[in-house]
């Protein structure tokens, strides 16, 4: 048996797919040595879009490991279901595989929410603390108890968009995605844009109904972990009342605002974002 090539700076070569489901395979960036912390994206970026924050958690010690979705990136993309309880039990796959234990789970937007559903359904014996940024939760859509975020028709506007002009709900998405159209340079801009074009246009559309029609409140009471939340004061994908929202439903949580960001904090302010991120990880 071929031995792995180790390089002394980094260890091992590790799996960059891991197999969640027959034909269904995840793609997976893990790297790093100590405590995992555990990166999910939102909706329709990849594992990639965390680049920005992979170094700055390796050099602090932490072993990361970012998960991208089935549907997006290089990850598969099968014509199934793509609602929270799918991504959840992928997630759940992955960290077993992995053995993962007293890992940080950070979810971002879309991510957050997936994040949330896996904790409420396998619990947090392999997770301890958890992070949620820009988080489409408790909520993403409003409802007669919840006037919070966008409209259901407005999502519904975008569903039908996706299948007439994916493109164009992709350059859309984008006008909004930061605090300002110019918050992120043009570079930036196309980069993400690039991750989004790469996702599948079944797995964009499913995660839209399940964005539209997912009520969280109550996975949010069952969770017991620390909880750091941080959301962009001028968000306009996920308003900052639901991470207010959110912060009332959990029982130890401490909310950090990002004055100068919108949805796209952790590249709007990344030195914040990795500092507290790291902070918190740390206590």
């Amino acid at each position: 048996m071929e031995k792995l090539i180790e390089n002394k700076l980094f260890g091992k070569v590790r799996a960059e797919y891991i197999e969640v489901e027959p034909f269904v395979n995840l793609h997976i960036t893990d790297a790093g040595e100590g405590r995992p912390i555990v990166l999910i994206p939102g909706w329709p970026l990849s594992d990639e879009m965390y680049e920005y924050q992979y170094n700055d958690l390796m050099n602090s010690h932490f072993r990361v490991i970012g998960i991208t979705l089935r549907g997006f990136g290089k990850s598969s993309k099968p014509y199934t279901a793509y609602n929270y309880d799918v991504h959840a039990l992928d997630i759940k796959r992955v960290l077993d595989k992995l053995d993962v234990k007293d890992a940080i789970l950070c979810g971002f937007s879309m991510g957050g929410a997936i994040a949330i559903s896996y904790l409420s359904l396998y619990g947090s014996s392999r997770v301890s603390k958890l992070v949620l940024a820009g988080a489409a939760a408790p909520i993403w859509t409003q409802r007669e108890d919840f006037p919070y975020n966008l409209t259901q028709s407005a999502v519904d506007d975008l569903i039908a968009l996706n299948y007439k002009d994916r493109p164009l709900l992709l350059a859309n998405f984008a006008k909004i995605f930061s605090a300002t159209e110019t918050s992120l340079n043009k570079g930036i801009s196309k980069w993400l844009n690039g991750m989004g074009l790469v996702a599948s246009a079944h797995a964009t559309a499913q995660c839209l109904y399940a964005l539209r029609d997912t009520d969280l409140r109550n996975d949010l009471k069952k969770i017991d972990i620390p909880t750091l939340i941080m959301h962009g004061k001028k968000d306009k994908i996920c308003s900052f009342d639901l991470a207010e929202q959110t912060k009332k439903l959990i029982s130890d949580a401490r909310l950090v605002a990002f004055e100068h960001s919108g949805h796209s904090l952790f590249l709007e302010e990344t030195e914040k974002f990795n500092t507290e991120l790291i902070k918190f990880a740390q206590e």
